[in-house]
């Protein structure tokens, strides 16, 4: 059955900002959809293009898996709901598994799903993230030193913070989430 928008979810249902009617037509009321508070990206354009640019150049020389882990760390502490949307349906589009996607907030609990080198892009991830204590821990750092030789550390860095920069972009306006098709801003 279909509904308005047509967006169709993982169980075959399709939905629209307010409701879900199944296949065996029972119908389940979501909330609705929240407006985002602005278009930033229209209303700021030469901002939204420096952001594209600079966050090409961030992760350049990085294993593109990696950056959409970090990525999806970075925005899930920082709630930003839009980038979640994005980069979860980016890396499972790119192949990564689903398991490592929903582990990702319990890694700490979970690092059997992910290489040394990965844990130590994830957890300076958080130090940079979640910066309460004001300086990234030095044995965080040192960690990731050992993965990561100074020039990748260097774009690792970047791409920490311009994920950030852009979960800003998108809490504050309230982008919203779940139209966004995998590979629609490439």
């Amino acid at each position: 059955m279909t509904t308005n928008d047509g967006i169709t979810t993982n169980d075959g249902t399709t939905r629209n900002s307010d409701t879900t009617r199944h296949s065996d037509t029972t119908t389940v009321a979501y909330a609705p959809e929240q407006p985002p508070r602005m278009r930033w990206a229209t209303l700021a354009p030469e901002v939204y293009k420096t952001m594209v640019r600079l966050d090409a150049a961030a992760q350049q020389g990085l294993d593109p898996s990696l950056v959409e882990l970090v990525r999806l760390r970075a925005s899930g502490i920082n709630h930003c709901a839009f980038c979640l949307d994005m980069h979860t349906k980016d890396a499972l589009a790119a192949g990564e598994s689903v398991q490592r996607i929903v582990q990702l907030p319990a890694w700490e609990e979970s690092k059997h799903f992910y290489t040394e080198r990965e844990l130590a892009a994830i957890e300076l991830t958080e130090a940079v993230t979640v910066l309460t204590d004001g300086f990234v821990p030095d044995e965080v750092y040192e960690r990731a030193a050992k993965h990561f030789d100074e020039a990748e550390l260097a774009q690792l860095i970047a791409s920490i913070a311009v994920i950030n920069a852009w979960n800003r972009f998108g809490v504050a306006t309230r982008a919203v989430p779940g139209h966004y098709k995998a590979g629609d801003f490439k």
